[in-house]
């Protein structure tokens, strides 16, 4: 890690407080940030409102500026026009402050692996300038918190995907920040270590931590965040839950399997009468699906389908999920930009990627 400034020092009468008074709202606001590298422009007026106490998912395809976002809101990148503030902060100005109190967890678990668990939290809490004795008792809660007492002792190369993200999460925490900043989290995690983490995510907001998460899983925004924006071209294109984001598109999709050797036409013909738009036929996988104005039709496909002798395989109406919104919003699959980096620690940055920012762009204040 390279050191850019020194760090804020730790305040536990700040730090360790979820009061009212410690966390404004909104927790996190940003009004017509821009953000260019050469000719690229990332963020191009971007505005965000974040509430105190809740997640915040940031959606959008490759490219679409959520990277650039979170290095702006935690102080890693000066914007280049509009204002942005956390926990009533201004990440410019107030730098410094704001760094003691908040967390950052990157794509990629930002662990050293020749340390064992206890050693990267002590490293990280000494980074935060905490005392040596308050660093060591505050790791050896954090692992046992993230169920990895056991493993405290044993190299950090040694643990597993989700032992190590669990330990970069954990190393976020090491001050109890009242913002935490998730860039995407689970990349590269199983499904159970999936949701493992978003039992701890949901606990954390519970005891009143505010996360903002960006994620290329929509049914972790969907499951997580209570409020989404979907950000492309650099700025918010959509935002509400997710029902009401999903209420935009309307409707619901039938879809249906047939036996093979069945006669797709025929079938094809049947979901026609009864869609609101246009069938869609995979021959290879045997399988059609049509927009529908509701579930009540799944009757009449089947009388149909029985009449032109055609075998169901297979049959379902499901509303539309967060994916048909990303799709129809966007225009894209989901996905994410490069990676924040680790866990960040005030006053250390990542180092500059190409086709993104230089050390001219890093805050120094």
């Amino acid at each position: 890690m390279t050191r850019d400034v020194a760090p804020a020092r730790y305040d536990a009468r700040v730090n360790d407080s979820h009061s009212p008074a410690a966390v404004q709202d909104p927790a996190v606001l940003m009004d017509g940030v821009r953000k260019s590298y050469g000719s690229n422009q990332a963020l191009a007026g971007l505005d965000l409102t974040v509430a105190a106490g809740t997640v915040h998912g940031l959606l959008g395809p490759n490219g679409a500026g959520k990277t650039t976002a979170v290095r702006i809101l935690t102080t890693l990148l000066r914007p280049d026009e509009g204002r942005a503030q956390v926990l009533g902060l201004d990440v410019v100005r107030s730098a410094t402050a704001l760094r003691g109190r908040i967390g950052l967890a990157g794509q990629y678990a930002a662990v050293d692996e020749r340390l064992t668990g206890l050693e990267n939290l002590e490293m990280f809490g000494r980074l935060y300038r905490l005392p040596s004795r308050r660093a060591r008792a505050r790791a050896a809660e954090l692992l046992e918190r993230f169920d990895l007492a056991d493993a405290a002792r044993r190299t950090a190369g040694t643990y597993s995907g989700g032992m190590r993200r669990r330990l970069d999460l954990a190393a976020s925490l090491i001050i109890a920040p009242p913002m935490l900043f998730l860039d995407e989290p689970t990349t590269g995690l199983d499904p159970r270590s999936r949701i493992g983490m978003w039992e701890v995510i949901a606990g954390l907001v519970r005891d009143g931590t505010t996360v903002l998460l960006t994620t290329q899983y929509l049914e972790e925004a969907d499951q997580l965040a209570d409020q989404i924006s979907v950000i492309d071209g650099g700025r918010v294109i959509a935002e509400g839950t997710a029902d009401e984001l999903k209420a935009r598109i309307g409707g619901h999709r039938l879809d249906i399997e047939v036996e093979r050797g069945g006669d797709l036409a025929a079938a094809a013909a049947v979901l026609g009468a009864v869609g609101s738009g246009e069938v869609a036929v995979d021959d290879h996988g045997h399988r059609l699906s049509v927009p529908v104005p509701g579930a009540g039709v799944l009757a009449e496909v089947v009388r149909g389908l029985d009449a032109a002798g055609v075998t169901l395989v297979d049959v379902a109406v499901h509303r539309p999920s967060l994916d048909d919104v990303f799709l129809t919003l966007t225009g894209s699959p989901a996905g994410g930009d490069p990676p924040a980096g680790g866990t960040a620690p005030p006053g250390t940055v990542p180092p500059a990627q190409s086709g993104g920012p230089d050390s001219r762009d890093l805050v120094t204040t």
